[in-house]
């Protein structure tokens, strides 16, 4: 789905009798002093006012708030953004604030058409707020959107139903676009990157032959997705030692034979990167007392070793997935 598009939220917002300010923030990805602001400078408020002190906000306030959203984010000055939106959703309410630096039209227009273009199909609403304020580069929004998507569905459903399917949409829209928005990409990956930190208890203290490697295979430095499997690990009290990315082979093989882990996993997020020989190198490692030497499960994550599988390495196909299997091989 288009971030520019409605979706089956509106009729929720038409049976529930609309949408309060803080929830119509989270929805756009924006701070409530945001929408708060919108409403008392430029007209965006609710078109009906309800009795009581809190405001509630109809799907037709939804809309507009989502193409000011849209405008701004192709870097339309807000009291344009404003006057737009207005004008395409049938509102007579004139935007309260004088634009001090007039677009001309046929630049209105253009930026108008433009739109977000990130595609987010049939994913949790929580996307388009975390997409809105990664574009934006609203660091303030983004790191609460995270915290509390992560707090709200737990940090497995939040990763595979929020964050990833976020960062994938980022993705292809820069690739599809001459590197346009690779700002945006750094910018997501490096908050959700704090948020999984500020989310993790301390690490667990070591247990005999219950340690997890976790490491980029040379070359790769997609370090993400082993954070989350990290904390999703230290949320289950299972040690860890985190090496991050690009590890070369001899520290890789050091790392290994100093702690005896039950697992190992490693990351390729490209064929190129991914080597089945390294894989298979590091499962016949043994350590231990003659008599009672064990090796570690190693676990093939990532795009990058598609094709690549071997009867003994285990390659889970998500972060659910790697967390049972790293479990399973503790019980061994």
């Amino acid at each position: 789905m288009d971030l520019d598009e409605g979706d089956g939220g509106e009729a929720e917002v038409r049976r529930g009798g609309g949408m309060s300010t803080g929830e119509v923030a989270r929805r756009l990805g924006v701070a409530p002093t945001t929408v708060r602001s919108w409403d008392r400078r430029y007209g965006l408020g609710p078109a009906a006012h309800t009795g009581g002190r809190h405001r509630r906000w109809t799907a037709a306030d939804l809309a507009r708030l989502e193409r000011m959203c849209a405008l701004t984010a192709t870097g339309l000055p807000p009291a344009e953004a404003a006057r737009l939106a207005l004008d395409e959703t049938g509102s007579t309410t004139p935007p309260r604030e004088a634009d001090s630096s007039p677009v001309p039209q046929s630049v209105a227009r253009s930026r108008s058409r433009a739109g977000t273009g990130l595609r987010l199909d049939d994913v949790r609403q929580e996307c388009k707020g975390v997409a809105r304020a990664a574009l934006r580069l609203d660091a303030t929004a983004l790191d609460e959107l995270l915290k509390d998507a992560i707090g709200q569905h737990g940090l497995i459903a939040a990763w595979t139903e929020v964050i990833m399917p976020t960062l994938q949409a980022v993705g292809r829209k820069w690739e599809s676009s001459g590197e346009r928005y690779v700002e945006v990409e750094h910018f997501l990956s490096w908050h959700v990157s704090g948020a999984l930190r500020r989310h993790s208890p301390p690490v667990p203290t070591d247990r005999p032959g219950a340690t997890t490697v976790l490491a980029c295979v040379p070359a790769e430095n997609h370090t993400l997705p082993l954070e989350v499997l990290a904390a999703a690990l230290t949320e289950r009290d299972l040690p860890i030692r985190m090496f991050g990315g690009s590890l070369p082979v001899e520290s890789l093989v050091a790392a290994v034979r100093r702690t005896g882990p039950a697992a190992v996993c490693l990351w390729a997020q490209s064929r190129t990167t991914a080597s089945r020989p390294l894989a298979q190198h590091i499962a016949a490692i043994e350590w231990g007392v003659r008599g009672a030497r064990r090796k570690p499960v190693v676990l093939t994550l990532g795009p990058g070793w598609a094709g690549q599988t071997t009867p003994g390495l285990p390659h889970p196909p998500g972060l659910a997935e790697a967390v049972a299997a790293v479990e399973s091989a503790m019980r061994r």
